[in-house]
Order: structure tokens, then C-alpha cells, then sequence
């Protein structure tokens, strides 16, 4: 797991290192060639053309003309090579006689050896300032959109706990009583409902009911499950775990609870608890759904007329 995230971290610091490359680059010599191996070898021969040569966990041989060339967690030799940028994230680079880098060559926790014979017309530079100056002015974007989100989500939720609380209520007390089949009917939501909307959106008469499913119908019912959590969250937190001791209206235990599923979020490893708590309150509205649905409203009582008093 550790190595998947590596590799996905090291992806994403090339592609924002290749983009801007990518762009700049004049499309004159574009053939729309694209080269990928993840965990194998990609020979480029003498001759040959490609605009992008993407080796992720193996080595690149590059004899041939190309564009960029991105290696992750791998290795690769250039012999005699036309190339505009070179990209390297823990892989060694080898510029063997004959080699020509137009551009640059950028390298993450890598090294560069380049023969007499080679020629980097650009520079060879090291990404890690870069990274940490454009860490240093996302960081602050990335906790006003949390404290952003977070804000919304509590006024969304105090919304919900002021018009339908009666409700929240209910399912939190499916959620307490009954958490095993909570946790079953949240699992079976969370995979079951986008499963149907894909097969209903495969025909043209289900396609609008499975886009309406999918778009709106299971992100209510999330939304939902995840307000129930952080009730039930927030009235622990609160000291209200008793049903005399809860207030009818659960704003407090709202907002606590939010802010506390929010924190827990950041952390990846307690972001699990988050997401269970989230499936848990899901599947006690689901349930509690269902029970209102087929649950038929008591009816009329039948009109008995009183008897008439006896004659005397």
C-alpha cells in the first residue's frame, strides 16, 4: 500500500511538472505518440518518434526522438537520443554520447550522468524548491476550502436538524439500537444503489431515473447518514447519550459532531472512522426509510352510536 501511494505521489509530481512542459512545447514535431509501461521496460529505437514516454517501475531505453520523457521509481539510458525534457522521480539518468536535450532535464531524488559526448541545451535542476514553494501557497487554499466546506456543512446540517428533527432523531436511534444492521444496509447502499443506477443508465428509458439515482437520490441519502453520525457524534461529545437528556433539536450536536467528523477526515488512517460513522448513520436512514414507507398509517376508528337511553 505504502508503494501505490509512492508511485501515485510520484505520478502526480510529474504531471505537474509535465504539464506546464507540455503546453509551452510547440506542436510542429507532435505525432500524438504516447509510450506507458508501469512495472516494465520501453525501448525507443533509432528512428522512431513519440511525444510522451511515461516508464513507471522499469527502464526506458532511449535511442529514438521524443518529446518528454517521465520516469517513476525506474531507470533510464539515452544513446544517441533527440529529446526535448527529461523528468525523473527517483530513477537515475544516464546521457550516453550522442544524446541532445533541448530543454531540461528535472529531477525529484534523482541522479544525472551525462557523457563527454551529450548535451543538455536547458538545465539540470533539482523540483524539490518548487514543490515546496507551490506546497507553500496551496497549503492555506486547501484549509480555507476545509474550513469552508466544514462551515457549510454544518449550516446545511442545522438546517436539517431545525425542519427534521423528529426524524434525525429516529434514525439516531436506529443507528444506537441497531448498529450491525446499520453497518449492513449502509455497505449494501454505498455499493448497491451506485450498481443499479449504472445498469439503469445502460438503457435509454432508465438512463434519466439512473442519472437522477446516481447524482442526487445517493448523495441526499450520504448527506443524510453522514448528519445522523455526527448527531450521534456530537451528543456523546455533549454528555446527551440518554434519550431524557437529549434536547429535541440537535443544533449543538450538529455543529460538534460535524466539526469532529471533519478533523477525524484529515487524518487518513482515522478518515476510516469517519467513513464508517458516515455508513452507519446511512444505513439507519435507509432503514428508517423503508420502516415509514411500509408502514400503513393507523385508520379512521369506526363511528359506534351510542345506544339510546331505555324508556322508563
Amino acid at each position: 500500500m505504502r508503494r501505490i501511494a509512492g508511485i501515485a505521489a510520484a505520478m502526480l509530481i510529474a504531471f505537474l511538472v509535465l504539464v506546464p512542459v507540455a503546453i509551452a512545447a510547440q506542436p510542429a514535431n507532435e505525432t500524438g505518440r504516447v509510450l506507458i509501461s508501469v512495472r516494465g521496460d520501453i525501448d525507443l529505437p533509432a528512428g522512431q518518434q513519440a511525444d510522451t514516454v511515461l516508464v513507471v517501475d522499469g527502464s526506458a531505453t532511449i535511442e529514438g526522438t521524443a518529446t518528454s520523457v517521465v520516469v517513476i521509481n525506474g531507470s533510464a539510458v539515452f544513446t544517441g537520443a533527440q529529446v526535448e525534457t527529461i523528468v525523473a522521480v527517483r530513477s537515475p539518468i544516464k546521457l550516453a554520447a550522442g544524446t541532445v536535450v533541448s530543454g531540461d532535464v528535472k529531477t525529484l531524488d534523482s541522479t544525472v550522468s551525462q557523457a563527454g559526448g551529450a548535451t543538455v541545451e536547458g538545465t539540470v535542476s533539482d523540483i524539490a524548491p518548487t514543490l515546496a514553494a507551490l506546497g507553500f501557497f496551496l497549503a492555506p487554499a486547501f484549509i480555507l476550502l476545509w474550513i469552508g466546506f466544514a462551515v457549510a456543512t454544518i449550516a446545511a446540517g442545522l438546517l436539517v436538524a431545525g425542519l427534521a428533527s423528529r426524524q434525525v432523531r429516529s434514525a439516531e436511534t436506529v443507528m444506537r439500537h441497531e448498529p450491525l444492521r446499520s453497518f449492513g444496509i449502509g455497505l449494501v447502499g454505498v455499493i448497491g444503489i451506485p450498481i443499479a443506477a449504472i445498469l439503469l443508465m445502460v438503457t435509454v428509458v432508465g438512463a434519466p431515473l439512473g442519472l437522477g439515482v446516481m447524482f442526487v437520490l445517493w448523495p441526499f441519502i450520504a448527506f443524510l447518514g453522514y448528519i445522523v453520525a455526527a448527531v450521534w457524534i456530537g451528543d456523546r461529545l455533549l454528555g446527551e447519550a440518554g434519550p431524557t437528556a437529549r434536547r429535541e433539536r440537535p443544533y449543538a450536536a450538529v455543529a460538534i459532531g460535524v466539526i469532529g467528523l471533519q478533523v477525524l477526515g484529515i487524518v487518513p488512517i482515522l478518515g476510516l472512522l469517519a467513513a464508517l460513522a458516515t455508513m452507519l448513520g446511512m444505513g439507519a436512514v435507509i432503514i428508517l426509510s423503508w420502516r415509514t414507507l411500509v408502514t400503513r398509517p393507523a385508520g379512521p376508528q369506526p363511528f359506534v352510536a351510542a345506544p339510546a337511553p331505555m324508556a322508563s
